[in-house]
């Protein structure tokens, strides 16, 4: 049923109602959680195109009746017009139907039934996502497929680990990732998307993108890459089905004459390399492979994000336990001690089961997601806040005044860790975007960050809490890439760590990364312990580094 003028007022207050949740947020690809809020918008805007479609087809409906009847009777006319017209009655019925009825009929198909359609779209449009938003999805893809070593026809299909909804990228998709990988000069990934894209057409599938475009993208990929000679295979291919492309036309030329110089060249450096040959010696074949310790810290991130490189040995492995822990005969754990159990040794990081119910993940998540904002890192030369591109995941503060139930958690983490809360940071909730991550990072502020927590007036961040609220299907685990651990997410647990020695020197082997979340919605909270009012709860230490 269509929108009248009378019921689209009401219709938009309630629809604007609906939305005030949306209409603060920006950056939609940093949160899941935020996204849902997307798919019922563009679910209340199918209903309403489905409206409209049927109001369009009831129309026509009208219009076809009166065509059928008409072209019947003025069949039945031209056979006979005087014969037809001698008859009073239909003289009378023609005169009235070209005077009246045709001009009812002009109406009715000149009559607007978008109109409910098109205020909803207004509406809704401008609560939609922005280019930022598309762009920071494609990249968060790019990124997922680099940290896991997915190929393009993995992603394309749809075929990853722990998927409950299954979707197909068409070549429209593949070329977009394409496109926006080159507007950000990634000749890499333009060729594995473009090529994955020609792949699809290849195989038959209709696009309204052709191959001399992704051909052109393609080849100018390769070429950037230094591939001249896949560069000028894709040119002449470009040229077989459009032989009048001028780029492609010029390219060809070129590419021939730039493969022509590199094979003089490499013609002229052959009796130096044979020389140079000569004079190696067996040394070359002896280098090593780089071990873990070695690899720079962005590809032991990356091992660790896909469950390689954990560098836990059996004899270390066989001093880890789990137990049931009352804190040292705490009140009020003696009755109900926690289920904890070791995570590693050295940071030491320890795990507590069943630690938060789902009743309480729930309200905490009731009361963070209207809240949610960007989350942003302390720049470590001006101090200021502000977003980065390798924390992609949006975050709110909680406390006590917020639910009553919150207070109840911070006693909890007091009780579990023996620490005043009193001096520690509000319960921060963060929600993980489209391949949400927070690449390697120090909780605790360094020397050469001497007013980092200034203002706080707390001291350093002594030790950290982080609540798992949500299992993920797959990625998502928390890092540690100097010792090489992994702590994977498990709905209720909470993992606790201490970022500072005894001596109040901060442990270095506590930087740690949130890896990319690749299928699922990842839930965290956390808390940050800061060192005032422990002085007697964990006394300092002479000993730096104990």
């Amino acid at each position: 049923m269509l929108f009248t003028r009378m019921e689209l007022p009401c219709w938009c207050l309630l629809l604007l109602s609906c939305l005030q949740s949306l209409s603060a947020h920006v950056d939609f690809f940093t949160s899941i959680g935020q996204m849902t809020d997307l798919i019922y918008t563009e679910k209340d805007l199918v209903t309403s195109l489905k409206d409209y479609i049927r109001a369009e087809e009831n129309k026509l409906e009208q219009v076809k009746r009166w065509a059928d009847k008409l072209d019947s009777l003025t069949d039945t006319a031209t056979r006979d017009p005087e014969g037809f017209l001698g008859h009073p009655v239909n003289a009378f019925k023609l005169m009235k139907r070209l005077n009246t009825e045709w001009g009812d009929l002009e109406s009715l198909v000149l009559r607007d039934t978008s109109g409910g359609f098109i205020s909803n779209l207004t509406i809704q449009r401008q609560h939609f996502p922005t280019n930022e938003d598309q762009t920071g999805a494609a990249k968060a893809l790019l990124r997922l497929q680099d940290t896991y070593r997915l190929d393009t026809n993995t992603i394309s299909t749809g075929n990853l680990p722990g998927v409950k909804h299954k979707s197909q990228m068409t070549v429209e998709d593949c070329y977009e990732l394409g496109k926006i990988a080159y507007t950000d000069v990634d000749y890499y990934h333009t060729e594995l998307w473009m090529a994955q894209a020609l792949k699809q057409l290849d195989e038959g599938e209709e696009s309204v993108i052709d191959k001399v475009t992704v051909l052109d993208y393609l080849s100018y990929a390769l070429y950037q890459q230094g591939e001249l000679e896949r560069a000028l295979e894709y040119t002449k291919r470009l040229l077989e089905l459009d032989p009048e492309h001028q780029r492609g036309k010029g390219n060809l030329k070129y590419f021939e004459f730039q493969l022509e110089k590199q094979k003089t060249a490499a013609q002229e450096e052959a009796p130096k390399r044979e020389e140079r040959k000569k004079r190696e010696t067996t040394h070359k074949n002896k280098i090593k492979n780089k071990t873990f310790s070695l690899t720079p810290e962005r590809k032991k991130y990356e091992m660790l994000c896909r469950g390689e490189g954990v560098r836990m040995t059996s004899r270390r492995q066989s001093r880890l336990f789990c137990r049931y822990y009352d804190n040292n005969r705490n009140p009020v754990l003696l009755l109900g001690p926690v289920k904890q159990q070791d995570e590693w040794d050295k940071p030491y990081i320890v795990r507590y089961l069943d630690i938060i119910s789902n009743a309480e993940i729930e309200r905490i998540k009731q009361l963070a997601k209207p809240r949610l904002r960007r989350a942003t890192i302390s720049n470590p030369v001006t101090g200021v806040l502000e977003t980065a591109s390798y924390r992609i995941s949006k975050s709110a503060w909680l406390t006590g005044y917020d639910d009553p139930m919150i207070d109840k958690i911070n006693n909890r983490i007091e009780v579990l860790t023996g620490l005043e809360m009193d001096t520690a940071e509000e319960l921060q909730v963060a929600n993980y975007g489209v391949g949400g991550q927070y690449e390697p990072h120090f909780d605790f502020g360094r020397k050469d960050e001497p007013d980092a927590f200034k203002e706080l007036g707390t001291g350093n961040r002594i030790a950290t809490l982080l609540f798992y609220m949500s299992d993920v299907a797959a990625g998502g685990a928390t890092v540690f890439p100097d010792v090489g651990a992994a702590v994977w997410p498990q709905k209720g647990t909470a993992v606790f760590w201490y970022n500072l020695f005894a001596s109040g020197e901060g442990d270095y082997s506590t930087r740690h990364a949130a890896c990319p979340v690749l299928v699922g919605n990842k839930w965290v909270s956390n808390k940050w312990i800061h060192e005032r009012g422990q002085e007697w709860r964990r006394p300092c230490d002479l000993s730096e580094d104990v």
